[in-house]
C-alpha cells in the first residue's frame, strides 16, 4: 500500500507542482538577474551603503503589512510603530506569524529568512530568539548595497517627488556602484488640489527649489518642467501616479488658469474655493501636461490605481500617512482610462505605459483596455502590470496572469517588481517567478501547450527579465 507523504514546507520546488514547473523554475526563471523599476527603496541608505544593526531594522520598520497583521492579531501599537525596543518588536512579530497561516505575510516571511539568511526555520515564539540572534549574526555582511548584489538586482528605479534633490542618486553614480540606481518622477502632490493648503505650500516649495517666480498657471508649469528636464538629466526613465483613478473630465485652459489662481489664494484654513468638478478638471489638465512630457522624453508612464488610503481618521492623525490604513478601492476606471489615453493617442502623444490595478474586480477592465492602445510601434507598448500592494500574492499573481493570458500577450509582460521599502523583498520576485512557472508547467502537462521546454523557457525568461530590459531601454 502506497502511503502518501506531504510535501516539505519551503523545499526547493515550492509552489511547483509539477515536474516540467519545476524545470522551467531551475532551468530557465532561477538564474535571471532582477530589474525592480518600481520601488520604494530609501536611496540615502543606498548611498551611505547602511548597515543594519538588527533584523527588526531591516525587516520590521516601516513594514505596514506585517503592522496590519499584528494589529489584527490583538498586539499593542507599541511593538509596530511605537517604543519598544528592536527585540520586543521582533518578539511581537514571531508571535503573530503562525497565525498568518494562508495570508501572503506566511508565505513572504519565511522567502525572506531562507533568502538571504539561509534560516529554514518556522518563525514562532519557540524559534523567535535563536532565528533573530542568526539574522543578527549575518547583518555585518549584508548592508544595503551587499542585498542587492546578493540577489543579482541590475536596475533599481525608486520614487521620487519632483522636488528631491536627488543627491543620492548622484553620489551613488560617482561610486560606480554595480547595480544601476535611478529616479522616477512621482508628481502627485504636484496635482493635488483637494487640499489647497498642502497645495499652496507645495507651490512654495517649487519656488524655493527652482528659484522662480509662481504668480500663474504658465509660471508653475515651467518650474515643474524644470525638474521634469532635471530628473532626465540623472537618468530618470519613469514617471509614477498612485491615484484612486486616471482623471480625463474635459476642461478648456481658461479654466483651469481661474481654479490656479483661486488654489493660490490666502483662504482662511479649512476653506475651500473649489468644487468637485474643478479640482477633478485640474487634476484632468496636469495628468495630461506630465504625459506629455513623458511622451517628449520617450519615458515610460505608470498609474497605479485604485487604493482608497487613510480610511482610519484617528490613526492618521496620530501616526501618519504610510502606516497601514488603507484598503482596495472600487471607483470607476474604464471610461476616463479611454478617453485619457485615446486623447493622448489621437495627438500622437501616448508614450509607453503601465496600468496596475488594485481591485481585482477591474482586472479584465485593465486586460483588455491596453489592447486599445497598442499599436505595433512598441512591443506591449500599453501594459496590464503585475499584482499591486494586496494583489501581489499567489492568488493576487494568477489572477492578473491569466486574465493578460486571456486578453492579451503575457509574452510581452514586462513582469515583477517589489513595490517595497525593503531591501529583503526581492524574494517576491522568486516568488513570481515560481507561480509563473507552475501555471505554464501545468498547462504543458495538462496538454494545453506544446511539451517545448526550450520554447516556453524563452518566454519565462523574458517575463522575468529580457522584456523589462528592452522596454525599459536599460
Amino acid at each position: 500500500m502506497n502511503t502518501l507523504v506531504a510535501p516539505t514546507f519551503l523545499s526547493d520546488d515550492f509552489l511547483l507542482q509539477t515536474e516540467t514547473a519545476r524545470r522551467l523554475y531551475h532551468d530557465y526563471a532561477r538564474p535571471m538577474p532582477i530589474i525592480d523599476y518600481h520601488c520604494h527603496l530609501p536611496p540615502d541608505q543606498i548611498a551611505a551603503d547602511k548597515h543594519y544593526d538588527t533584523i527588526t531594522q531591516l525587516w520590521l520598520y516601516g513594514d505596514h503589512y506585517k503592522w496590519r497583521a499584528m494589529r489584527t492579531h490583538g498586539i499593542d501599537e507599541r511593538y509596530c510603530t511605537g517604543d519598544a525596543s528592536d527585540w520586543e518588536k521582533f518578539e511581537k512579530w514571531a508571535e503573530t506569524v503562525p497565525y498568518t497561516l494562508r495570508n501572503p505575510l506566511y508565505h513572504w516571511t519565511h522567502l525572506e529568512l531562507k533568502n538571504p539568511f539561509g534560516i529554514t526555520d518556522v518563525l514562532s515564539p519557540a524559534t523567535a530568539r535563536s532565528v533573530y540572534d542568526a539574522c543578527n549574526e549575518q547583518l555585518p555582511h549584508l548592508s544595503a548595497r551587499e542585498l542587492l548584489k546578493h540577489f543579482d538586482v541590475r536596475v533599481v528605479c525608486t520614487t521620487d517627488d519632483p522636488l528631491d534633490s536627488l543627491e543620492h542618486h548622484r553620489a551613488i553614480a560617482k561610486s560606480n556602484f554595480s547595480v544601476k540606481v535611478l529616479p522616477a518622477f512621482r508628481p502627485d502632490k504636484a496635482m493635488a488640489a483637494d487640499d489647497p493648503i498642502a497645495f499652496r505650500a507645495y507651490v512654495q516649495k517649487v519656488t524655493e527649489v527652482t528659484n522662480r517666480e509662481i504668480r500663474t498657471l504658465a509660471h508653475y508649469l515651467d518650474a515643474l518642467k524644470s525638474r521634469h528636464d532635471y530628473f532626465a538629466e540623472m537618468g530618470c526613465r519613469l514617471s509614477d501616479h498612485g491615484l484612486e483613478m486616471v482623471y480625463a473630465d474635459s476642461y478648456v485652459e481658461s479654466e483651469i488658469e481661474t481654479i490656479f489662481k483661486n488654489l493660490l489664494l490666502d483662504w482662511q484654513e479649512g476653506a475651500s474655493v473649489l468644487s468637485p468638478a474643478d479640482i477633478r478638471k485640474f487634476k484632468s489638465f496636469m495628468l495630461v501636461q506630465f504625459a506629455e512630457w513623458d511622451h517628449e522624453k520617450g519615458w515610460t508612464q505608470q498609474f497605479h490605481l485604485g487604493a482608497l488610503r487613510n480610511n482610519n481618521i484617528r490613526r492618521l492623525r496620530e501616526l501618519g500617512p504610510d502606516t497601514g490604513w488603507d484598503s482596495i478601492g472600487d471607483f470607476p476606471q474604464a471610461a476616463s482610462l479611454s478617453r485619457f489615453l485615446g486623447g493622448l493617442d489621437d495627438r500622437n502623444k501616448l508614450t509607453k505605459t503601465i496600468l496596475y490595478n488594485l481591485n481585482p474586480a477591474d482586472n479584465e477592465v485593465m486586460a483588455t483596455m491596453i489592447g486599445n492602445f497598442n499599436d505595433g510601434s512598441v512591443r506591449g507598448k500599453v501594459q496590464f502590470g503585475s499584482g499591486w500592494w494586496f494583489l501581489d500574492q499567489k492568488d493576487g499573481m494568477e489572477k492578473q496572469l491569466n486574465a493578460l493570458s486571456n486578453m492579451g500577450l503575457v509574452s510581452s509582460f514586462v513582469g515583477m517588481l517589489t513595490d517595497s521599502r525593503s531591501f529583503v523583498s526581492y524574494s517576491r520576485h522568486e516568488y513570481f517567478r515560481r507561480i509563473l512557472c507552475n501555471l505554464f508547467g501545468n498547462d504543458i502537462e495538462n496538454g494545453e501547450l506544446p511539451n517545448d521546454i526550450d520554447w516556453v523557457g524563452q518566454i519565462v525568461q523574458d517575463i522575468c527579465y529580457r522584456n523589462a530590459e528592452r522596454y525599459f531601454g536599460f
